[in-house]
């Protein structure tokens, strides 16, 4: 069974910040697919039921310990890294940017490098979703803990909604062809006109 991780922090005061983009995407497919979301011990968690059966997971951790809730769901339910798909932002990329990786480095976000400490592997799949740098003499972590700016907001729109459309291409297709799909030198959704 594949799953989709949207990372976020928990609580009202979190949810339209830029570090939560990762729950937005996942709030879209449950929403798109009518899912009813169920509380674990330290996470939300929806299933889809249909042709291809998946889980959307949303750790109620905080960010910064999102490794401890997803490894706890990943090992009870034995889920091999490789149908592991990440959701989360990424202020390396530009706002609206989608990047998609089989695997790789946690980078400078503290998310991925929770998940990547408690899983022991940097094998599973991540969807990276550019949130922009903004001003680079402000602090990082205000920045991300900061709400998006109004005239942002509908390039943000997009941006879930592209990201739940690959999110579910993971789960029917499999990683290659989101890569090939959504990442910028794909000839994909991805490419500005």
């Amino acid at each position: 069974m594949k799953v989709i991780v949207g990372l976020g922090n928990p609580g009202r005061e979190y949810a339209d910040t830029r570090h939560n983009v990762g729950f937005r995407v996942a709030d879209a497919i449950g929403e798109r697919l009518e899912l009813a979301w169920r509380a674990d011990d330290d996470a939300l968690f929806a299933k889809s039921f249909g042709a291809t059966p998946f889980v959307v997971l949303k750790p109620l951790t905080f960010m910064n310990r999102s490794g401890y809730a997803v490894s706890r769901f990943v090992r009870y339910h034995q889920i091999e890294p490789q149908d592991l798909l990440l959701v989360v932002d990424d202020v390396d990329l530009p706002l609206g940017r989608i990047r998609v990786r089989s695997k790789g480095s946690a980078g400078t976000h503290n998310g991925l490098k929770s998940v990547v400490e408690q899983l022991g592997t940097t094998g599973f799949p991540r969807l990276r979703l550019g949130v922009g740098r903004g001003d680079r003499r402000r602090d990082l972590a205000d920045y991300v803990l900061a709400k998006f700016d109004p005239p942002e907001l509908p390039e943000v729109d997009r941006l879930v909604t592209r990201a739940a459309d690959a999110a579910q291409m993971f789960v029917a297709e499999g990683i290659d062809k989101v890569m090939n799909a959504y990442n910028p030198d794909a000839a994909g959704p991805d490419v500005a006109d």
